[in-house]
């Protein structure tokens, strides 16, 4: 049985280890296409392990005058030399070996080699080499794929200016992780440490200008670098992305974060860069408590103001009972004597189904009575529908075990307008009457939906206003915010699965509504999986997933008025865990000018599933004031 967090960290995985092979196959096509006019040329793979190269390009006959070199760790090339001698298909190809092989060349053909040497001990591979037959005056690709990392930077280095110092013609890809110092990379860094295995590259060569660095100082004269997101939309054709996207439910778009980079040189590849220039910095603070929070630690659920100082946090995937699972329970945090309370909400029909859901949405309408919107079990399900939450009137606000609430479904016209998730419901007001305005998202049918509907909060009918004026680029995973009767949507992942950097404003005429662009000055980094909020005329984007920096997203503060965008990062210099600001929510304290970081998180490519454990408290005073 496979549970719904191995199938998503097993999506994600599928994914991410097609790319990364995409991206290989890609950049050895392209030098042997670059190369076809000499008469001979060879490929040397550094650690290959069981990889099947050779055998792939053989079959499509791409190998008219390239040679293959292998290399690994003696125990390894002596399996994979049994393995292709059992199978007839791999001697076939490989053809005729000439008989017995000796040494450190445990298998020999016309056109492959395999070799079984420590990488680290370079005399020895050089020795190795010449015997099997490498020309270091011919075009050559050498190929360390995940591998140099795990020897000593002396050892590695010293085989990077070898090789850039006896190959007269030589192209080097290199893949290897990058970014340890990002909420991922420490997670990363987390799992091989359990493994016992140390990744001796990272802390010397964190990032791609570390790595260039490296080969530029070694002997290399160019240096390229893509991340495996723009490989994915810059270099596969558009047909075979849709193709790859279509292969099975997919919803883990936060964990396409590029931590895993390839490295080219003496190789030319488009290159994308975007420096951040922050503002400053905002200390995280791990939230005062009085009572445990077990309950909090989970990703892709909601909260929400339900009264002054009482936030209720519904839905989600997470930690309960001491497994991850889908949330059951409601929790609730309240604020009083200048601590928070954490407690699990009662609920007056326990056997009322609440579906377990993920990215939904939740908008108090009163003091008593809070609607939610869509969300998702599995996303090969179809969305799920709306559910009314109710609360008594009155409550004693200072014993989160005080607090209630009753589950009642609802069957109305606009129910099928709710079938979606990643989406936003956002109140406005026309001509005085208040509306819910439910934008954007994704359904089991459609990766993404553009489309829009105003919800009458007293009945919940589905209400045609007009609307006129550009329309927004379809997007979910974006945030939206109320503001002057009508509402902010901002950033969001889009058709293409890149994020998207425009803000637009519905706003209120006489008639109906118009969408305006809100010009920002630099341009808003395009991100998603933020969350947003609107404090005296100055919209706050918090966290979410941008691409193509070093850094990750902090705050980011736009002046409505004037339209300048200030980026702040956030120091968790006080924080004992990675703190992770996707999937997450958060709640704005007006008058403190704090915000509440609850939960956020997600799976983390193979390295496993990272879920914040404790609310985490950002005070905004100073840069609400000098912004």
């Amino acid at each position: 049985m496979v549970t719904e967090w191995q199938l998503a960290e097993r999506c994600l995985s599928g994914r991410g280890y097609y790319i990364r092979a995409r991206a290989v196959d890609h950049c050895i096509q392209d030098f042997l296409l670059k190369t076809q006019s000499h008469p001979r040329t060879q490929i040397l793979s550094l650690g290959a392990g069981f990889d099947s190269l050779y055998f792939r390009l053989k079959d499509i006959g791409l190998l008219h005058h390239t040679v293959v070199y292998e290399v690994d760790f003696p125990s390894v090339a002596c399996q994979k030399a049994t393995l292709i001698k059992r199978m007839k298909e791999l001697s076939a190809l490989v053809g005729d070996t000439g008989g017995e092989e000796l040494g450190v060349i445990t298998f020999s053909g016309e056109d492959y080699k395999l070799l079984g040497v420590d990488l680290s001990e370079l005399s020895e591979l050089e020795r190795a080499l010449e015997e099997a037959g490498l020309d270091n005056g011919i075009p050559t690709l050498f190929i360390a794929e995940v591998v140099l990392t795990y020897m000593e930077n002396s050892r590695s280095d010293a085989l990077i200016q070898w090789a850039a110092e006896h190959f007269s013609q030589a192209c080097f890809l290199l893949y290897e992780q990058m970014h340890p110092e990002d909420p991922f990379g420490r997670v990363m860094q987390q799992h091989f440490s359990q493994l016992n295995s140390v990744l001796h590259s990272l802390a010397q060569y964190p990032d791609c200008e570390a790595q260039q660095r490296r080969f530029f100082e070694k002997g290399w004269t160019e240096c390229s670098v893509m991340d495996m997101n723009e490989f994915f939309t810059c270099c596969i054709p558009e047909d075979e992305q849709q193709r790859v996207q279509a292969l099975e439910p997919f919803d883990e778009y936060e964990g396409m974060e590029p931590s895993w980079t390839p490295l080219l040189s003496n190789m030319t590849v488009p290159h994308h860069d975007e420096t951040v220039r922050m503002a400053g910095s905002i200390t995280a603070a791990v939230c005062a408590m009085h009572s445990e929070i077990s309950g909090l630690r989970r990703y892709g659920h909601h909260s929400v103001l339900i009264k002054p100082n009482v936030i209720l946090t519904t839905g989600g995937f997470g930690e309960e009972d001491g497994q991850h699972c889908r949330m059951r329970n409601f929790h609730v945090l309240i604020k009083h004597a200048g601590y928070w309370k954490a407690g699990c909400v009662k609920k007056e029909n326990p056997d009322k189904r609440w579906d377990e859901r993920l990215y939904h949405t939740v908008s108090c309408l009163s003091n008593s009575l809070a609607l939610v919107v869509g969300g998702r079990t599995s996303p090969s399900s179809a969305g799920l529908g709306m559910l009314w939450l109710k609360f008594p009137e009155t409550c004693n606000a200072s014993d989160p075990n005080d607090i209630t609430v009753e589950l009642v479904s609802l069957q109305p016209a606009a129910e099928p307008a709710a079938l979606r998730w990643r989406h936003s419901t956002t109140e406005v007001i026309f001509k005085g009457e208040k509306y819910l305005f439910l934008y954007g998202g994704r359904s089991a049918m459609e990766p993404v939906l553009g489309d829009w509907y105003f919800l009458h909060a007293q009945d919940l009918s589905c209400t045609v206003i007009p609307v006129e004026g550009p329309v927004p680029e379809s997007r979910h995973s974006h945030s939206a915010c109320s503001w002057k009767g009508g509402v902010l949507i901002a950033g969001g992942l889009g058709a293409a699965e890149q994020p998207l950097g425009s803000v637009f404003f519905l706003r209120e005429l006489e008639h109906g509504f118009q969408w305006q662009a809100v010009e920002t000055h630099p341009p808003l980094i395009p991100r998603y999986s933020h969350t947003a909020h609107v404090h005296d005329g100055k919209l706050l984007l918090v966290g979410g997933v941008w691409f193509h920096s070093s850094s990750v997203p902090g705050i980011t503060v736009i002046d409505l008025m004037t339209g300048l965008c200030l980026d702040y990062t956030i120091n968790v210099e006080h924080l004992e865990w990675p703190l992770m600001l996707h999937n997450h929510s958060s709640v704005f304290l007006p008058n403190e000018k704090e915000l509440l970081l609850i939960g956020g998180g997600g799976n983390c490519f193979s390295f496993g599933t990272h879920l914040n454990p404790e609310p985490v408290l950002l005070s905004l005073s100073n840069i609400l004031t000098s912004h």
